[in-house]
């Protein structure tokens, strides 16, 4: 079981957003995160199909006329 989870500053540098953000996020629950004492984590499967659910989404496109 070992490596199965990221740390939220893990998270952050994959998403590209900064530390405080993610924590935010972990705090009203748009990331996934396990509390494991006082330490949080975040499920890789979960994190994974949050990334592969974002590359198959269609990407915005702004008609510019």
């Amino acid at each position: 079981m070992a490596g199965a989870v990221y740390t939220v500053p893990e998270v952050c540098r994959m998403f590209r957003i900064n530390r405080n953000l993610g924590y935010e996020l972990a705090r009203t629950g748009q990331l996934p995160v396990l509390r494991l004492g006082r330490r949080l984590v975040c499920p890789k499967a979960a994190i994974d199909r949050m990334l592969n659910e974002a590359s198959n989404a269609p990407a915005l496109v702004r008609n510019v006329e």
